[in-house]
């Protein structure tokens, strides 16, 4: 028995006898030969049993193996430039664990969208999946590296809850025992606020829900969030650490997953252009742009996807979209102190048609301009009495912001939707698997 490797460590065992176990991704024969290739979860690689060098049964048991048939494999490891993966195992003996009974039903031939996302558990075991989940896990421990790197605190904010952070409308209700209504939390922001309170920076990573009936391919109903909440920040700082954060993430995501992007054949050209500083325009410079490549659409009115892909097509980088109208945006930003109509909040939008990655603003710090917020909205404000006493205890000027994980892996992958960014995507019409 071999020593048993991950195949994504091949390069530290050449030449030795090596053990790896795994499911079989293609299988081609020459008569007295097979050429086996397996994955494992880290990596693949082509497994050669010759007939000579190996007994009967084994010989035999390769002739049985199915598509995703799982097996262990002992043999030498060598260096093979023309292999997938660039090595290759001669191959001593195969221990066959389980051979299907039916035929995988992912098949090398077309499959429609629906078909795949019926299936969408077996589905991640392709090649161009693996890459996608693979780069979203990694640009995952990349943003919790930034924000320890800079000394936040991660703070877990519940799921269930009786605050409204966005709007009403988008709201999964449930009751929740003798106590009336709660929700599935749209933002975990205000409760970071109060922890903001207490460690100064401070983050959280989590689901969201929310039940906006949107079938765009920017959309989904459960989607993980990254959010950040600075004490003593105002949003012209908001949106540098934003800048550094995605100039911080993309940087080290060309770094690390170079293999996924490769096999997603990303041109990661565009990409190697993101740094710091990036484009900042006001709402109503973006109205004018807007106008100027003929929309329709005045001041007041929101910016939509179409919208943001116009704006984004100026500009080589994310691009800031700051002080939007306050009519149009949550209760809880801060008013500009030198335009009464907006607040002091910004989207950040992605080059290449992909929208808006991050919204952020600066929080109102005033309890009474706060409290009229909330009755402007028909909010309850006995429900937000906490929030409110972070206003009556040592208010404080405060930033923050939320980026959208899946919308930015959508990016960083060159994917057309985001339902590929997520393992298992809820949409207004799917929850299943």
């Amino acid at each position: 028995m071999g020593n048993e490797i991950y195949i994504e460590d091949c390069r530290y065992h050449v030449g030795e006898e090596v053990t790896i176990k795994g499911w079989v991704r293609h299988k081609r024969s020459s008569g007295s030969i097979f050429f086996i290739e397996v994955r494992d979860g880290t990596g693949e690689i082509q497994c050669v049993v010759v007939k000579s060098e190996v007994d009967e049964s084994t010989f035999q048991s390769c002739d049985s193996l199915k598509i995703e048939s799982s097996l262990k494999v002992t043999g030498l490891l060598r260096e093979e430039k023309r292999a997938p993966g660039g090595y290759e195992i001669s191959v001593k003996s195969i221990e066959v664990i389980h051979i299907p009974e039916e035929e995988y039903p992912i098949s090398k031939k077309s499959h429609g969208i629906d078909f795949l996302m019926e299936h969408r558990h077996l589905w991640l075991r392709s090649r161009r999946q693996w890459a996608i989940l693979r780069i979203r896990s990694k640009v995952e421990k990349i943003l919790r590296d930034f924000f320890y790197e800079g000394r936040f605190v991660l703070i877990d904010t519940p799921i269930l809850t009786g605050s409204i952070g966005e709007s009403a409308g988008n709201l999964f209700e449930t009751e929740y025992f003798d106590l009336g209504k709660a929700y599935l939390a749209q933002t975990g922001q205000l409760y970071l606020e109060a922890a903001a309170a207490s460690f100064g920076r401070v983050f959280c990573f989590g689901p969201t829900f929310r039940a906006e009936k949107s079938k765009t391919r920017r959309h989904l109903t459960e989607f993980w969030m990254l959010e950040a909440e600075m004490a003593f920040f105002n949003s012209d700082m908001n949106m540098d650490i934003q800048e550094k954060m995605i100039s911080y993430a993309v940087k080290r995501a060309l770094d690390e997953c170079e293999q996924e992007l490769s096999i997603l054949e990303r041109d990661t050209s565009k990409l190697e252009k993101i740094e710091p500083p990036f484009p900042r325009i006001s709402y109503s410079e973006a109205i004018e742009i807007l106008k100027k490549k003929g929309f329709s659409i005045e001041w007041g009115d929101d910016i939509g996807g179409d919208e943001e892909t116009a704006i984004s097509e100026e500009f080589s980088k994310p691009v800031f979209i700051y002080n939007y109208p306050r009519e149009i945006k949550a209760f809880y930003m801060k008013p500009n102190p030198d335009d009464a109509r907006t607040v002091l909040c910004d989207d950040l939008i992605a080059p290449e048609g992909y929208g808006e990655i991050i919204g952020g603003s600066q929080r109102n710090d005033s309890y009474e301009l706060l409290m009229e917020r909330i009755r402007e909205e028909g909010l309850d404000p006995d429900k937000y009495a906490w929030y409110l006493d972070l206003r009556k205890y040592g208010t404080f000027p405060h930033s923050g912001f939320g980026l959208g994980l899946e919308r930015f892996v959508s990016w960083i992958c060159g994917l057309q939707h985001v339902r590929e960014a997520i393992p298992f995507p809820r949409l207004i019409n799917r929850i299943y698997p």
